[in-house]
Formats: C-alpha cells, structure tokens, sequence
C-alpha cells in the first residue's frame, strides 16, 4: 500500500517518545517500507507543572494540541496512553488501533507500603491513587507529585517524599525497572481505565490511515478497555475521579471489577461482572455502582 510519509504527534517527554517508536515499529513490521515521520508537541498539561492535575482540568490536558493538529491534518496520527484520553471521542477524530498493555499494575518507588515511616509522604495526583492508599495506609500524608516519569523518581530519591505511585508501565517501559520498591496487586490497588493500554488517534474519514492502523489493532485489548471506559463513561467521570476499573478476557469473556471510593477510603464500591460485550457489561456495573451510592462519593469529591 503506497503511502506518502505517515507523520506522527508525539509529546516529547521520553515515555511518549518511546511510545510513539513503539507504534512505529509495529507499523513498519505490518507494513514494511512505510515512511514515518515524528512531530513532536509540549502540551498544556506538559506546561503547567506548578499545579495538581485536577485542578488545571485533567480532561483534554495532554490531547487538546495533538488533536487539533490531526483536524488541521498537520499530522495523520497520535499516540496516547489510553488513560490520559476522554471517554468520548472528540470531534472528527477516532482511535484507529488499540494497542498493547503492558503490565497494568501500579508500582511503589522509593519504599514499600510496609516500609514507609508512620506519617510519611507518599506522592500521587491521582485521586484513584489517592483513595486506594487512605484505606491500605491511613496515616500517611499524601502530596501531589507532578511531572514526567523520571522527574518523579528524582524526586523521590531526592528525598522530597518517602514514596510515590506511578503506573508499571511507563516505568518498565523506560527501564527504568530498578526504582520499582513494590508492585501493587490488584487487590490493594484497582488501576485506572485502559492503563497500560495504547491508543492510536487518526481523523474518522481518513480512510488510508485507518487502514494502516487496522493491521496493528489488538481486539482483545479493546475489548478489556472499552469495558473499563465504559464503566468510568456511566458514572459520568473523567480522568480526575476516584474511579478504577480492570477488565480481561478469559476464554472470549470479559471480567470487569470496577471500583468507586471515597476520597477517605472509608466508603468503597467495588462491583464485578462478566459478559461478551465490553461497552454493556461496563455500563451495567456502572448502573449497579450507581445503585449502590456511588453518586453520593462521587459528588463530595
């Protein structure tokens, strides 16, 4: 298939670099001799470091640049962590391919759960984190800890806090393997939506570029997501809401736990079912969630 130079959007932080080779690679071993280009972007969310996440608006944070230069057709595709991207798709725009998941888990740098002094500072911006580690560790202080993946090492080895959580993937991703002090397990800590999961973004009508991307899509990951957004989609959440939610499919079913939690950790739903379709099994859990009391959590937050 004769393409002119594919020309790809990339934020330039080195897990985004990385990324972007990744879906390069897999590409060009799907369809070698494709040309590509990158074209690297600072977004807002990369600019405005001085501030906790929510509060500069988590929706759109990392996106908004790239998805405009895809309408502009400056570019023909983007590469997102599933879980920085709005459940809705914007405007004109699609996700070609889903890709990957690597290790869903959340990690501890710097100390273990266990191991971490009593009132000691752990660092996360997530409010999913957040409410997790109130019910696993009450009395630690929880800071918000921004920047890139290896920024938030340093900062932990620096000593400004006594750990930090981030997501397996981006640090394995980046080899950077030896900071990890504990993996979470899924039970102490639930995920975000599509972590560990790659998106790739294109114009909806931009049917050459669809059709490079269908080569590399991996269905039975977009399955496993497509619940897990689906269940953040019906309680109405976006990316800054205690919400976590963890999907697999296992002999063509998909399991879904989901999870809302006080910001507190003393109030935690937690919902889990099984069915063949992700978007219906996720809004049925979220209805559940919902029946449950998860509105009332979810409005104090």
């Amino acid at each position: 298939m004769n393409h002119h130079t594919l020309i790809i959007g990339t934020r330039t932080s080195r897990l985004a670099m990385w990324q972007t080779k990744h879906i390069i690679s897999l590409l060009q071993a799907a369809w070698p001799g494709l040309e590509c280009r990158t074209e690297p972007f600072v977004t807002k969310g990369d600019k405005t470091l001085n501030q906790p996440l929510p509060q500069i608006g988590g929706k759109g944070l990392f996106t908004w640049e790239l998805e405009s230069a895809l309408r502009d057709g400056r570019i023909h595709l983007a590469v997102h962590s599933l879980k920085d991207l709005p459940v809705e798709n914007a405007p004109g725009l699609t996700l070609g391919a889903i890709v990957g998941r690597a290790d869903v888990r959340d990690v501890l740098i710097g100390l273990t759960l266990d191991d971490i002094p009593l009132d000691g500072v752990v660092g996360t911006s997530s409010l999913r984190r957040h409410a997790q580690l109130r019910r696993l560790r009450p009395d630690v202080e929880i800071r918000s800890i921004r920047g890139n993946v290896e920024t938030r090492i340093r900062k932990v080895t620096e000593g400004q806090y006594d750990a930090a959580i981030l997501a397996a993937a981006g640090v394995t991703r980046l080899e950077l393997g030896e900071h990890i002090a504990q993996y979470l397990s899924l039970t102490a800590m639930l995920p975000a939506p599509g972590q560990g999961a790659l998106a790739v973004q294109c114009r909806a009508d931009d049917t050459q570029t669809l059709e490079l991307l269908a080569a590399i899509h991996n269905p039975n990951v977009a399955a496993a997501v497509t619940a897990e957004r689906a269940f953040l989609n019906g309680l109405g959440g976006g990316c800054a809401t205690p919400v976590a939610a963890y999907a697999e499919l296992v002999n063509g079913t998909l399991h879904l736990t989901g999870l809302v939690s006080a910001l507190d950790g003393k109030r935690q739903i937690r919902v889990t079912g099984t069915g063949m379709d992700g978007r219906t099994l996720g809004m049925e859990l979220a209805e559940e969630a919902l029946a449950r009391g998860a509105r009332e959590i979810l409005r104090h937050v």
